[in-house]
């Protein structure tokens, strides 16, 4: 008999599962409530283990030739002069902020879709209402009013997952930082460079390259003011515009392609830790179930190595018991790997004053020295690090 997943979500770690499952035989149902695949978002990179789960998927390949082609981060005064510099090592050891396989959020969610699509029924603008587990199987009921009957449900949905509830109670921890995330048009001397440039008042500008001929600008600010991320587009450009009037830089380049219609995606910087991962035939994945922070680099990482351990311990494992507890435990070390992003981190990385800022580029050039490690968090050192081995599962 063959065995249905329903996974909720397509983003990366949602089809990453299915294109595991499908390979195992399963059958795989996905819905998204966004009506279409999402191209939104910035870079996102794959280290260490996860570097061999693309491997083995078999999309190494795809995903080297969608490579965003960027060379290092660099930190940069407003004048563009880089005041610290950190390229990429193409050796992987150095773990520094730009990885070796450097791509768009999109466009690895493009890679993993297409090479599911022809097995794997995907239902974009639904999502789940509700959800019956009746011991041998679980039904779940979706918003437009119909429903989908599996042998496993999987919540892939992200950290803001609506439907979490339906295993466990956690809320998102919130850690003060908002980001808006800006595509922008490609201009002459644009170069290879991730540039982020620190404003005073815990205000940061990043721009960095892409591999579709524009430009992916991030602007990040510090607030105790809780719900803007729920604000309409206008007033949360409203905002911006006055949080980065006085910024200069690459600042009023950002602002004025947003006056002129410029995609954005709003969000926070949150974390969730779950204590239990799965509540009968029903599942976590991803930042759903564990994010150490919405901004740090282990997120996309994570998301294919738990896709990858739990299609294995389901192909193994002789029951969704057995396969769900082991998912969990296998995939706990990985989750303990990632760097620990923290509020007090983010404070320090994004300085209130002027001299504050002159001592993040002190210090950046001291990879040992108490900021530099910081660095390494926040911008997504430290991961490839702890360089766990992965389960071996043989796909038949």
């Amino acid at each position: 008999m063959t065995l249905h997943a329903l996974i909720s979500g397509a983003g990366i770690a949602g089809p990453a599962l299915a294109h595991q499952l499908n390979a195992r035989g399963w059958q795989t149902t996905v819905v998204e409530r966004h009506p279409q695949r999402r191209d939104e978002g910035q870079n996102v990179d794959i280290r260490g283990a996860a570097r061999e789960v693309v491997r083995i998927m078999g999309i190494d390949e795809a995903v080297r030739a969608a490579n965003t082609g960027e060379v290092g981060m660099r930190f940069v005064r407003a004048d563009g002069s880089a005041a610290a510099s950190f390229p990429v090592d193409a050796s992987g050891e150095s773990d520094g902020p730009t990885a070796e396989l450097e791509i768009l959020r999109g466009e690895l969610s493009r890679i993993l879709v297409e090479r599911t699509e022809a097995q794997t029924d995907y239902r974009f603008g639904t999502q789940l209402s509700d959800v019956v587990d009746h011991g041998d199987h679980v039904t779940a009921v979706l918003d437009d009013g119909t429903s989908v009957d599996a042998d496993l449900l999987v919540i892939a949905e992200g950290l803001h997952s609506r439907s979490r509830r339906f295993v466990t109670g956690a809320e998102v921890a919130p850690l003060g930082m908002y980001l808006a995330y800006v595509t922008v048009a490609r201009r002459d001397d644009d170069g290879r460079w991730w540039n982020w440039q620190h404003v005073s008042r815990s205000r940061s500008v990043h721009v960095r390259p892409d591999n579709l001929g524009t430009m992916r600008a991030v602007l990040t600010f510090i607030s105790d003011v809780r719900g803007i991320d729920n604000l309409d587009r206008a007033d949360q450009i409203a905002i911006l515009r006055s949080t980065f009037a006085d910024a200069g830089g690459a600042a009023p380049r950002i602002l004025d392609e947003l006056d002129q219609g410029a995609p954005m995606y709003f969000s926070t910087v949150g974390q969730v830790h779950t204590p239990t991962w799965s509540k009968g035939r029903v599942t976590l994945l991803g930042d759903t179930a564990f994010c150490n922070a919405t901004f740090g680099g282990a997120g996309t990482s994570l998301a294919l190595i738990g896709a990858y351990i739990l299609a294995g311990e389901l192909g193994a494992a002789a029951d969704h018991r057995a396969a769900l507890a082991s998912y969990q435990r296998l995939m706990k070390p990985f989750v303990g790997a990632a760097p620990a992003v923290s509020a007090s981190g983010l404070r320090m990385m994004n300085p209130r004053t002027e001299t504050g800022i002159r001592v993040i580029h002190a210090g950046a050039r001291l990879a040992t020295s108490p900021i530099g490690k910081t660095i390494g968090k926040v911008a997504g050192r430290g991961f490839a690090g702890v360089r766990l081995p992965l389960p071996d599962y043989p796909v038949p």
